[in-house]
């Protein structure tokens, strides 16, 4: 099938291109770019006032299947991210059983391929059932198509055994993705200060992130390695970062969109639909995070896609499961906390979104270039509306952004070639 995109505004960081250009796809590949092309296509779409970009890449999201299914499935955690303008996704290993074999990757692998929506490349554990202890086979995970390794929200506490992992990983050219918790100051169930006093419930210490964060950076100086530290969220954490990348550290970092939009103060409106780990933060974190997307020192935005059904974030705020769902407000929301207020401009957030996940992945994508897979993202950056729980395709509806105005809608999403969602 062949598609011809007309006068729209394509946006690619690796071409530093921004003009209003076509775009003609063929074959599951850009075939060409330019201004005013004009051939015969099975589809031809009017991308005026829209904008085009290299589909975008959630590195770190939960799918939930297999083992917690009435949370999420591959196939609706799919059709929520492309929604969502997503082509890739990379579904971390909190499942049950856990990828942490070749089996149980490969059930993964092959049910995405059956639902063919968009790119699943899904993480497999550092360590068996994630359990802190016993290393998994990596090269032969990898080969089986692990994207990476992380044990996720179950942060790998022994230094000897993550620095053993961490060397073995960047042996066989892939790498470890940490949720940075130290988990003897990280009980509790919102950010630890003013609005938890007021709440009467346990605060999460910053230094739990940022405590592990540092040891992380540690062992990759002393030993040259790739270290990825997972959605960031103090000032602490990209200061150091930011540091450490001066030194020459090889040291990557996400963040997500609920650490740029909000703060702490929205868990007084939304209460447990604002829990998650890390939690949201105070308003100097923000503005620090906002920083490090600015100037580079944060490479990726992330969802963090945490599908929970109705009744279990109804337990309260001191026993409701961390996490939020994300695929559907990730764009519209950095168009309007980010784009919107002058903090990042349209370049920036496909280096973001696209390219910057792609190369911390090592895959081929995240760029829009003649002879490439074409995996696109058309949005309208202008329209604006308020955001509904009666429009969310996810099968969990757990966000604090319900009821928020949001810029910015995804029109179309384009994988290898083949329209997989369409506003229209």
């Amino acid at each position: 099938m062949s598609i011809l995109l007309k006068n729209g505004t394509v946006i690619d960081y690796a071409s530093n291109t921004n003009e209003k250009l076509d775009v003609l796809v063929q074959d599951g590949k850009i075939a060409k770019i330019g201004k005013n092309i004009n051939c015969q296509a099975d589809k031809v779409i009017d991308c005026n006032n829209l904008y085009i970009m290299p589909g975008m890449i959630d590195m770190h999201c939960h799918l939930r299947e297999p083992g917690f299914e009435h949370k999420e499935t591959i196939e609706t955690g799919s059709k929520s991210a492309v929604k969502g303008g997503f082509t890739t996704i990379c579904p971390m290993p909190n499942t049950k059983p856990t990828p942490d074999n070749i089996e149980v990757l490969k059930q993964i692998i092959e049910r995405a391929k059956e639902v063919n929506l968009c790119n699943v490349l899904p993480y497999a554990s550092v360590t068996k059932g994630e359990k802190g202890e016993e290393l998994v086979n990596f090269k032969e995970l990898k080969e089986a198509g692990a994207v990476g390794f992380s044990d996720d929200g179950m942060p790998v506490e022994n230094a000897r055994t993550i620095r053993t992992a961490m060397c073995e990983v960047n042996k066989i050219g892939s790498f470890i993705a940490e949720h940075c918790e130290e988990k003897s100051v990280s009980q509790g169930a919102i950010n630890a200060g003013e609005i938890a006093d007021k709440l009467g419930v346990q605060g999460v210490l910053p230094e739990a992130e940022e405590i592990m964060a540092g040891r992380d950076i540690v062992i990759a100086e002393t030993n040259n390695l790739h270290t990825h530290i997972c959605h960031i969220s103090t000032k602490t954490s990209v200061n150091m970062i930011r540091d450490a990348k001066k030194r020459g550290v090889k040291v990557t970092c996400e963040t997500c969109p609920h650490y740029y939009f909000f703060t702490q103060d929205e868990v007084l409106e939304s209460g447990v639909n604002a829990k998650m780990n890390p939690p949201l933060r105070t308003e100097k974190d923000k503005e620090a995070i906002i920083q490090g997307l600015k100037d580079g020192t944060i490479d990726a935005i992330i969802t963090d896609h945490a599908p929970h059904a109705e009744e279990e974030k109804q337990k309260g705020l001191a026993s409701a499961p961390n996490g939020i769902i994300g695929f559907e407000t990730a764009l519209p929301a950095t168009i309007t906390a980010l784009i919107d207020k002058n903090k990042i401009n349209y370049l920036d957030m496909v280096r973001l979104m696209s390219y910057g996940p792609a190369k911390i992945l090592n895959i081929d994508r995240g760029e829009l270039r003649e002879g490439k897979v074409a995996d696109i993202t058309v949005f309208d950056p202008e329209v604006e509306y308020t955001y509904t729980k009666e429009s969310i395709v996810s099968k969990s509806k757990n966000t604090p952004f319900i009821g928020k105005k949001l810029k910015g809608k995804v029109e179309y999403t384009i994988v290898s070639g083949k329209i997989v969602y369409s506003a229209k």
